[in-house]
């Protein structure tokens, strides 16, 4: 329906000091990267159980008599998404925790306009409730014999404009029911970055929440193999996932928080060794899907060890000198994730996962998971 992808970092990314990526569990080989199109999202030509995270410094939280400060990356998967609905919904619940952020592709970006639409409206009851609300009624309007086979098939051979020339989009609909764009773009609660991908270079864009519209959202969560591209004065775009699932540099560049957690629902892990072709598939796409989150971790990561050196730090190096990152994986709280289809919207199947992630968020918040003390 509208779960994220992603693409393998480019190759003309550069700038004058080259980042190389440091040694990690998901070791990527070493690449050059372009502090301009990480931070802002676009081209030079245009305004840019599972592996566990380890934060880029560990810090012990004290208590403050002060509303802590936190950016969100929700990560993009289809139904997956509802694991981030309910990291989020155990999010709510702190009274003394200010969400100052949020990015998000595909279903983390639904999810995220869904949080910033519902806190600018009712505050945190209302974003609970509008995720609640969207949720359900995405389970909804899904057709009750879904195949995702006959899908897949009809993908492999024919494009979207011939097996739906029309361009129906259920996500449409419910986004228009649910969100007052005008409102969000008019009063928004938090610092919002969306993900889409451009078309004709592949490169990422970032909208910010003065230019957040229905077609933006839609397309973050653009599949083209899917959907239509959307049109957004004059670009075209695909799903923000390919450039950046989700944008985690745009998002530490623009939070004024020095924490930031990631909330990762695609698997990593899969078959050791697929063979057949709808195993192969899903693998590839479970690759895919997480290859720009872990180079954008290591290039983090790198990127504060180079900051601490710095003479003179720039507003971002400072920044990430004090960077506290955390990491949510859903496959590490529900182990099938692997073996499900993130087109699953079966109510029951919604449910486990939201329950799921918030037992995770619990556990983060109460210090239970690597990366969070107290």
């Amino acid at each position: 329906m509208w779960h994220s992808s992603e693409c393998v970092a480019r190759e003309d990314w550069c700038h004058n000091a080259a980042l190389e990526h440091h040694a990690a569990p998901h070791s990527l080989n070493a690449m050059k990267l372009s502090l301009h199109d990480l931070v802002t999202g676009s081209h030079p030509d245009q305004s840019i159980e599972a592996r566990s995270l380890a934060p880029i410094q560990t810090h012990t939280i004290k208590s403050e008599t002060t509303r802590r400060r936190l950016s969100l990356a929700l990560q993009g998967g289809g139904s997956f998404g509802a694991f981030t609905w309910g990291v989020l919904d155990r999010l709510l619940d702190e009274d003394d925790l200010a969400l100052d952020a949020v990015s998000g592709a595909s279903a983390g970006a639904v999810n995220a306009v869904l949080l910033a639409s519902g806190l600018a409206e009712g505050g945190r009851s209302g974003a609970r409730n509008r995720l609640d609300h969207f949720w359900k009624r995405a389970s909804e309007a899904a057709p009750r014999a879904q195949s995702g086979t006959a899908l897949a098939v009809a993908t492999r051979v024919l494009s979207p404009y011939q097996f739906n020339p029309f361009n129906v989009n259920p996500l449409k609909r419910l986004l228009a029911d649910e969100i007052d764009f005008d409102a969000l773009r008019a009063k928004p609660s938090l610092r919002l970055l969306i993900g889409a991908t451009r078309v004709r270079d592949g490169t990422l864009h970032v909208f910010r929440e003065k230019d957040v519209t229905l077609d933006t959202v839609l397309a973050s969560a653009c599949l083209p193999v899917i959907h239509h591209a959307v049109t957004i004065d004059g670009e075209v775009y695909w799903d923000g996932g390919y450039s950046a699932n989700p944008p985690l540099i745009p998002l530490v560049a623009a939070s004024r928080s020095s924490e930031a957690l990631i909330v990762q629902i695609m698997p990593t892990a899969g078959a050791e060794m697929p063979t057949s072709s709808s195993e192969i598939v899903k693998r590839m796409e479970q690759i895919t899907f997480n290859s720009s989150l872990m180079r954008d971790m290591d290039a983090l990561a790198t990127m504060s060890k180079l900051s601490s050196a710095e003479v003179g730090a720039s507003r971002l190096s400072r920044k990430l000198q004090k960077l506290r990152l955390y990491h949510i994986a859903a496959e590490t709280e529900y182990p099938l994730l692997s073996q499900s289809s993130a087109l699953n919207l079966d109510w029951e199947f919604l449910l486990k996962l939201r329950e799921a992630g918030r037992v995770a968020a619990d556990r983060w918040l109460s210090g239970e998971m690597p990366g969070r003390a107290n």
